[in-house]
This record gives structure tokens, sequence and C-alpha cells, in this order.
């Protein structure tokens, strides 16, 4: 398991979605709890939030899907399933740009 990967997570409340691991590499290799971002699928006709970011095949999904930033989840990480895909180097500093921005801490 990596940071960047997108894997499987049942959210609650929300069911099973594509969640982005966004910890440090360090925590991500020794620690249970990992930092992940929650993905939905772009929906016909939809426009992204401000927070979001479009991610889709360059990433390994199967369809175009929403990752949202303004909200960073604390999760198990042996609850993380089935990987999906990874992000690619042009769309992490997106979700970054998008996770501090949504922040308010620019």
């Amino acid at each position: 398991m990596k940071q960047w990967e997108i894997r499987t997570y049942a959210f609650p409340g929300a069911g099973e979605h594509p969640a982005v691991i966004i910890s440090h590499p360090l925590r991500v290799e020794r620690k249970d709890t990992v930092e992940v971002l929650l993905c939905t699928t772009l929906r016909a006709g939809s426009v992204p939030a401000p927070h979001e970011v479009v991610l889709n095949g360059a990433d390994g999904l199967d369809w175009s899907t929403l990752c949202r930033c303004d909200l960073v989840y604390s999760v198990p990480r042996g609850h993380l399933t089935v990987l999906r895909g990874a992000v690619s180097p042009a769309r992490r500093r997106d979700i970054i740009r998008k996770i501090i921005s949504s922040h308010g801490w620019v």
C-alpha cells in the first residue's frame, strides 16, 4: 500500500467508494490508520466543485470520478481493499492545491 494509490473503502453512511491515500509514505508503511479522500462518480452534465479534482483512466479508474478534497478521512489501513489505480503526478499537484485552498490555508 502506498501514498496516492486509489483503493476501495466502505465509508460509513456512504458505502463503498474509491479512496485516495494521502498520508505520508512512512505513515502508510508503519501505522494502522491512514488519511484518505472520498471519491464519487462524476455524473453526466455535472460540473466539478472548486474543491474537487476529476480522476479518470489516466489514474486507473474505469470512468470519470470526483475526488473531494475538502474533507480528509482517517481510516483503518486494513479496511482499504481493492487497488483501483494510482493518481497521476499532474493530478497529485491539483489535489494538493485543492486541499490547501479548501481548508483556507492560503
